[in-house]
């Protein structure tokens, strides 16, 4: 149909944690992030960079959940990762800015959010 468009509102996340995570362009961009003191960029370079980790961010977040979701209620893991997710909600809810600071934020966040899902899709040596 021509002229026409459909508005999807995804409050619970549920098709972001069944899409594949890009996983590797990320971890460039928040290494390159991450490893320049200060670089000599424009604000709107780093309005659009701390934009695209924003939106990664989000989406590893609801993979984290997913998977904190699927774990038995005793485990640590499940707990560690509310925490975790918490503090993302917190972080993300800071407006953007075009700053170097804000695009490195944004990059430990994307960073700390890896670190969570790692730990909560390894798996668990069997107890002996």
């Amino acid at each position: 149909m021509s002229g026409t468009h459909i508005v999807l509102h995804d409050t619970h996340g549920l098709i972001e944690e069944q899409l594949p995570l890009d996983r590797a362009p990320y971890e460039v961009l928040v290494t390159a992030v991450l490893a320049s003191k200060d670089p000599d960029l424009e604000p709107r370079d780093y309005e659009q960079i701390a934009l695209q980790l924003t939106g990664h961010a989000r989406a590893i977040a609801a993979h984290v959940r997913h998977h904190s979701n699927a774990l038995p209620k005793n485990d640590g893991r499940s707990a560690l990762a509310e925490i975790v997710l918490r503090e993302a909600a917190a972080r993300l809810s800071v407006p953007l800015q075009g700053t170097a600071r804000c695009a490195q934020n944004r990059a430990r966040l994307v960073r700390a959010l890896y670190t969570q899902l790692d730990r909560l899709t390894a798996v668990l040596p069997t107890a002996l």
